[in-house]
Order: structure tokens, then C-alpha cells, then sequence
């Protein structure tokens, strides 16, 4: 497979045992699709949950006549804002891979985290709810749609705690009264 960037042959790696194409001249990534998704899911577990519907708004997608094309299919990759991460990608319309340029990863991972650590506990109420229903109606499994649920409400036990610290002082005091 060719580096639609630089057009050099690529090498096979992995990102936390996802596979995945590299091109070792710019360090630009290819991931077939649902890989980017399965790697960022790998990468940190509180972050499994935030899911991202690429695909969603299709109408508002760009393709532009210096676009690279799909190193897989051949045909012109669209320009898509990554979520809430404000990261373009480009993605195949016809496979629906993705190319990141070399330092995007990070990025998003960047963003994803800061994102979890900046919600407000309205945010995760509102979120918690969202994964509840996904438990019956969400894309994934049972079980992962089950972690997905747990993993926010712990992160809004976090925020709570955060947002109102006397709380969290009265936890803590209560714990030191507890017999050991």
C-alpha cells in the first residue's frame, strides 16, 4: 500500500494490537475501517465511551481537487472534523478508512482525554442517561454497551466529587471512622 502523502510503500504496525499501515517517511497512519475506533478504545478505557459518528453528517463533508486519494480504493478522500476534537481527517467515501497525518493520534487522544476531564457533572448526567439506553439500543454489545455505561457513571462520581469538594471531605471523614 502507497503513502497517499508522500507515496511511499507503507509498513504494517500496530497501535495497542490494532493493525495498522505507517509510512515511515511522514508518519502518516492508515486505518482500515472501524480501526481508528478500536485503537482509541485500546489506547485509554475511560475513553471507550465516547463514541463518534463520522459518518453522521455526511452533507457537510469536503472533498477538494488537492485532496489525497484512498491509498486502498484509489478515489478522493473527504475531509472530516473528528468528532469534538476539531482534528481533520481524511476519510475514504467509498471504504471508509481513515488517514491521520503522523502526529493526529495523539491528538485526538489529547482532546478525547481533555474533554473527559473538562465535562461538568450535568455533562455526565446527561451522558449516563444516553449510555443507558445504548445498553438496549447502542451499536455495540450488551457488555461493552455495559462497561461503556459504568465507566461514565464512575466518571461522574469523579466530576461530583470534584465540583462539590465538601462532599468529598465528608466521604473522606467518614471513611477514617470506619473501623479498620
Amino acid at each position: 500500500m502507497q503513502c497517499p502523502r508522500c507515496n511511499t510503500e507503507m509498513r504494517n504496525s500496530t497501535i495497542e494490537a490494532i493493525e495498522i499501515n505507517e509510512c515511515a517517511n511522514c508518519n502518516g497512519i492508515w486505518f482500515d475501517e472501524d480501526e481508528l475506533r478500536k485503537a482509541k478504545d485500546q489506547t485509554d478505557a475511560d475513553l471507550r465511551w465516547m463514541d463518534f459518528e463520522l459518518w453522521k453528517y455526511e452533507d457537510e463533508f469536503r472533498v477538494s481537487p488537492e485532496s489525497a486519494k484512498c491509498p486502498k480504493c484509489g478515489v478522493g478522500m473527504a475531509a472530516i472534523i473528528y468528532g469534538e476534537t476539531g482534528i481533520e481527517v481524511e476519510s475514504c467515501v467509498k471504504c471508509r478508512g481513515l488517514w491521520l497525518d503522523g502526529d493526529e493520534f495523539g491528538k485526538i487522544i489529547e482532546a478525547l482525554t481533555d474533554e473527559l476531564e473538562t465535562k461538568s457533572a450535568q455533562e455526565y448526567v446527561k451522558a449516563s442517561l444516553e449510555e443507558a439506553k445504548e445498553i438496549f439500543t447502542g451499536p455495540e454489545n450488551l457488555i461493552s454497551e455495559w462497561r461503556d455505561f459504568l465507566t461514565v457513571m464512575r466518571m461522574l462520581q469523579y466530576r461530583t466529587l470534584i465540583e462539590n469538594p465538601k462532599g468529598n471531605d465528608a466521604i473522606i471523614e467518614i471513611q477514617k471512622s470506619l473501623p479498620r
